[in-house]
C-alpha cells in the first residue's frame, strides 16, 4: 500500500482548479452539490471502516473530493459510478494518479447491481445525488433482503429530512416506510451532519451521513414483499386507523389485525418495526402470494 506522503493523488491540483478547468458548474437536475474538504471527506471514508481488503463503491463522485480521500485512506479496489461525462473528464487525472485502484464506471447507479462491480466485502460510500438518494438506497435495501452478505456497510450523504426518515422511531413525525425497511435490514446511526456552507454550491439544507450495517438476520422473520404492501397501505393513510387503511390489501382488516397481535385502533405510526413484520405474517396467512 503506498503511503499517504507518497500518494500521487496527494500532488493532484486543487479541487477548485479542476472544477474551473472544466467547467464543473453543479447541475440542479442531477441533484449536485460537491464536497472539496478533504478533512471533511476523509472523515467521511473512515467511516467505513478498514477500506484496504474491500470493493470500495461510490456514487455520484462529481470532481472527485469524496474520491480522492477515499483513495488517500487506502481503498485498493475504488468503483466510481458517474454519468455526467463532464465529471468523467475531470476524473481522468484521479484515475491515472491512483495506479490502478480506481475504475471509473460511465452508467446510472439505479441499474447497477454492485455484486457485479467486485467480490466481498463490498462497502458504499457517497455523498448520493439529492434528486435519486432514496431510490438508490431502496434498490440496495432490496438487494440486501435477498442477500444479507451482498454489502457489508453503507456510509451515505443524505438531506437530513431523509437522514432523519431511516432511524426514526415510532410515534415520531419522521417514521414511516424507508424507516421499517431500513431498520428491519439494518442498524443505522447519524454519524456526522454537514451544514450547507460546505458544499459547492451550498444547498439550501442541511445534511448528514448515516451509516447502515445489515444485519446478518432481519430483525423480524417475513417477506420483502408482504412488508412493503402493508407499510405502503398503514403509511398511505397514515392518519387512520389501521381498520380502515389496511383495507386496501384485499382482506379483512380485523382478522389481519388479530392474527398479528396489532390494535385495531392504532396506527401506523405507532407500530414497531416487528409490528410491521407480524402484520406481513398474517397477510401471507390470509393471501398467500407467489414466490
Amino acid at each position: 500500500m503506498v503511503s499517504a506522503q507518497s500518494d500521487p493523488v496527494q500532488g493532484l491540483p486543487p479541487l477548485r482548479s479542476i472544477i474551473r478547468e472544466h467547467g464543473l458548474a453543479a447541475r440542479k437536475s442531477l441533484g449536485q452539490h460537491f464536497l472539496l474538504d478533504l478533512n471533511l471527506t476523509r472523515r467521511i471514508a473512515r467511516l467505513a471502516g478498514d477500506l484496504r481488503n474491500a470493493t470500495v463503491i461510490e456514487v455520484g463522485p462529481g470532481p472527485g473530493g469524496l474520491t480522492r480521500a477515499l483513495l488517500l485512506e487506502g481503498a485498493q479496489r475504488l468503483f466510481a459510478i458517474e454519468k455526467d461525462q463532464r465529471c468523467q473528464s475531470a476524473l481522468r487525472s484521479l484515475v491515472e494518479a491512483a495506479e490502478g485502484r480506481l475504475t471509473l464506471i460511465d452508467a446510472d447507479a439505479l441499474e447497477i447491481n454492485p455484486e457485479e462491480l467486485g467480490p466481498p466485502p463490498r462497502l458504499i460510500v457517497s455523498n448520493l445525488p439529492y434528486n435519486v438518494g432514496s431510490a438508490l438506497l431502496t434498490g440496495w435495501l432490496q438487494q440486501l433482503a435477498s442477500n444479507p452478505e451482498s454489502l457489508k456497510r453503507l456510509v451515505l450523504m443524505f438531506q437530513r429530512e431523509v437522514a432523519d426518515r431511516l432511524v426514526a422511531r415510532p410515534r415520531s413525525k419522521a417514521y414511516g416506510r424507508l424507516s421499517v425497511l431500513t431498520q428491519w435490514l439494518c442498524r443505522a446511526s447519524i454519524s456526522l451532519e454537514v451544514p450547507a456552507a460546505a458544499f459547492t454550491p451550498p444547498p439550501k439544507v442541511t445534511s448528514a451521513v448515516v451509516v447502515l450495517d445489515p444485519r446478518s438476520r432481519v430483525l423480524a422473520p417475513c417477506k420483502l414483499r408482504s412488508l412493503e404492501k402493508v407499510t405502503a397501505a398503514a403509511f398511505g393513510q397514515r392518519r387512520k386507523m389501521l381498520r380502515q387503511s389496511l383495507r386496501s390489501l384485499g382482506v379483512v382488516p380485523a382478522l389481519l389485525l388479530e392474527k398479528a397481535g396489532v390494535a385495531e385502533s392504532a396506527r401506523a405510526e405507532e407500530l414497531t418495526v416487528e409490528d410491521f413484520c407480524a402484520l406481513a405474517r398474517a397477510l401471507d396467512e390470509l393471501q398467500p402470494s407467489p414466490e
